[in-house]
């Protein structure tokens, strides 16, 4: 039996149909008709000397040879597409694909786009708006800025900013709720975004730090940050919002902070990329732009005392 390969073509159409246990759809999936995709895989075999599937009523199934075959071809099409997106990203130097979560994308990075753009024409800036985990070979992506506690390992990684969480409100209901024994009654509204900080913190821990037992409050849900801070902003309700997150609001005085008192956590957000890739002049242009926008930020929010959710 001859080690020259199949075609390319053929290994493709195998591997999908593998993949998917139904030739329609691997057909679909390649743009090709089932029965040019039949023809390929019919070829493979004629090619190996032996069946690779088993054509039942209305189904398939995998010979031992098709199992043998399955593994190393998935993993071999993964490694060419992601030699390919590699090869593209370096085809395409202009380009610079940023992920973050949504409220960063929203409140941070998009009302800052075009000082950038304005700033550096050359650079041709994508954003990827996601609460998920991006790989950055597998989903395209130059740089990453996250929020929480870092587990960063094997990336460029650096603290950007480090939040506060306080009571944000306008200032039209800053008069009514002036003290922190009156938001008990007060209209509240609950970020769910970061429920996944432990400790937590929450608004009964922050009714804590002030010295106040809440057993029972109740408010609004949301599970965005940018929309709890919309909704604070429309006078809606109380936020116990992150500081990044509503600088705008806070700095521009749509929204005020009006209580000393500020719970810190270990979390933060940070500008990752693949280790190396820092001094790439694109990303470091981003990164030195990013890192002055975020700079502005810093100054420009209202001082705290800030209490570690830690020591409640």
């Amino acid at each position: 039996m001859s080690d020259r390969l199949p075609p390319l073509t053929a290994l493709r159409a195998f591997e999908a149909a593998a993949r998917h246990m139904s030739f329609a759809q691997a057909a679909a999936e390649l743009n090709v008709t089932p029965a040019a995709l039949s023809f390929q895989i019919k070829s493979l075999e004629e090619h190996l000397g032996v069946p690779v599937f088993r054509r039942l009523n209305r189904a398939v199934e995998l010979t031992a040879e098709g199992e043998a075959l399955r593994g190393g071809l998935s993993d071999g099409f993964d490694l060419i597409s992601s030699a390919w997106r590699t090869a593209r990203r370096q085809a395409q130097s202009n380009v610079l694909t940023v992920t973050a979560g949504p409220a960063f994308t929203a409140k941070v990075l998009a009302p800052r786009m075009f000082d950038f753009v304005q700033a550096h024409p050359e650079v041709d800036l994508r954003f990827s708006a996601s609460l998920r985990i991006l790989d950055f070979q597998r989903d395209d992506i130059d740089v990453a800025i996250r929020f929480g506690y870092g587990k960063d390992d094997g990336l460029h990684s650096q603290v950007l900013i480090e939040d506060w969480i306080a009571p944000m409100m306008t200032p039209a209901l800053a008069e009514t709720y002036d003290t922190p024994e009156k938001l008990l009654h007060a209209p509240l509204i609950f970020d769910d975004s970061v429920d996944f900080l432990n400790p937590r913190a929450d608004w009964r821990q922050w009714f804590k730090a002030n010295g106040l037992d809440a057993p029972n409050i109740k408010g609004a849900h949301f599970s965005q940050a940018d929309h709890a801070v919309d909704a604070a902003l429309t006078g809606g309700g109380i936020a116990l919002a992150r500081s990044t997150v509503s600088a705008g609001g806070l700095i521009d005085g749509q929204l005020v902070a009006p209580f000393d008192i500020a719970l810190t956590t270990n979390a933060h957000f940070r500008f990752v990329c693949p280790k190396g890739h820092e001094t790439k002049p694109h990303v470091r242009v981003f990164s030195t732009w990013l890192s002055d926008e975020i700079a502005t930020i810093r100054n420009g929010l209202p001082k705290k005392t800030m209490v570690p959710v830690t020591e409640l």
